[in-house]
């Protein structure tokens, strides 16, 4: 079958490249599924860049999410599964014609979602919905994130929203206001000029900032826990620069912030039955209504994984995207 592969870590646009593999066989609980779509996400290219949490062992195919049709079965799975869509995440090697899935871990789609949606229809969708749960926030509370302009930051605005949560998403760049409101998401800010903190306290009307979304790095950490409350959460979702992220130890001791980190592939598995369904369960029906949207910025033929890649770093990106084999 035809993948993506890379033989050492490094640029992902540099090192990822089209090869052959054999096509891989079910083992027990398991099933085979066809791809149809498979998104890029950041993990994915930090993974390849061997900077992420998990460090897969060389060569490796890329990607672990994707929409397909199962195609074979294991030993003691259904049969019947044989031709169902599904959507699969938390898996290795999408970026390839055919890839292997847990039985219990793959989720049909409904007919009223697309393949495009489906494609990303878990990671960071549920990665979203479990950390607006994480932040502990209520409705008329008032949270705030930055690098809002991406695909978390654009649902968990979305989802909060939903759950009559405020949420002021902050922004470098003063287009990525104007992005943010034509996809109906209010309370953006630009941190590109002064004031922007003022315009934060005026949006709030002066009401406590509850917790905080840092996926930046950097100073930015710092300029979030300026406008926390006190006693207030500051999570460290990810690192959009790379860089350490600066705290000052006043605004820590003084306003008694707590400072915690977020990983999905930590939180999510520990997330129980009942919830997991629940949450998983308002994720289908507000995509399948279109209350939370999620598109395709591009789709690249997975023979084009570099330029796949190049496109996926792109600035001002709406959605994902996307590989087809």
């Amino acid at each position: 079958m035809k993948i993506a592969v890379h033989d050492t870590f490094g640029d992902p646009a540099a090192v990822l490249h089209p090869g052959d593999s054999p096509t891989p066989e079910p083992g027990p609980g398991e099933v085979r599924v066809r791809t149809l779509l498979s998104p890029i996400h950041n993990h994915d290219l930090w993974t390849v860049r061997g900077t992420y949490g998990y460090k897969p062992p060389l060569p490796a195919i890329g990607g672990s999410e994707a929409v397909g049709t199962i195609e074979a079965v294991g030993e003691g799975v259904d049969a019947a599964m044989v031709g169902r869509r599904v959507s699969a995440a938390g898996v290795h090697g999408t970026w390839a014609e055919s890839f292997i899935a847990k039985a219990a871990g793959v989720m049909p789609v409904p007919d009223e979602i697309s393949d495009e949606a489906a494609a990303q229809l878990v990671a960071m969708p549920f990665s979203a919905i479990t950390l607006l749960e994480s932040l502990g926030a209520n409705s008329g509370d008032w949270i705030v994130q930055n690098a809002a302009n991406g695909a978390v930051g654009r649902m968990l605005a979305k989802l909060a929203e939903a759950r009559g949560i405020h949420v002021v998403s902050l922004v470098r760049r003063d287009e990525g206001v104007t992005e943010l409101e034509a996809a109906g998401i209010r309370n953006a800010v630009s941190t590109s000029g002064e004031g922007w903190k003022d315009r934060v306290r005026e949006l709030t009307g002066g009401a406590p900032i509850k917790a905080g979304v840092e996926s930046v790095g950097g100073r930015a950490a710092a300029d979030l826990a300026d406008v926390i409350g006190e006693n207030g959460t500051l999570v460290c979702f990810g690192s959009m620069t790379g860089e350490p992220m600066q705290i000052p130890s006043g605004a820590v001791i003084f306003k008694q912030l707590t400072v915690k980190g977020f990983w999905g592939a930590k939180v999510g598995p520990a997330v129980s039955p009942d919830d997991r369904r629940r949450l998983m369960g308002e994720l289908v029906t507000r995509v399948a209504k279109g209350e939370l949207k999620l598109v395709a910025e591009e789709i690249v033929p997975l023979a084009e994984i570099g330029r796949a890649v190049e496109a996926s770093l792109a600035p001002g990106k709406v959605g994902k995207v996307l590989v087809k084999p």
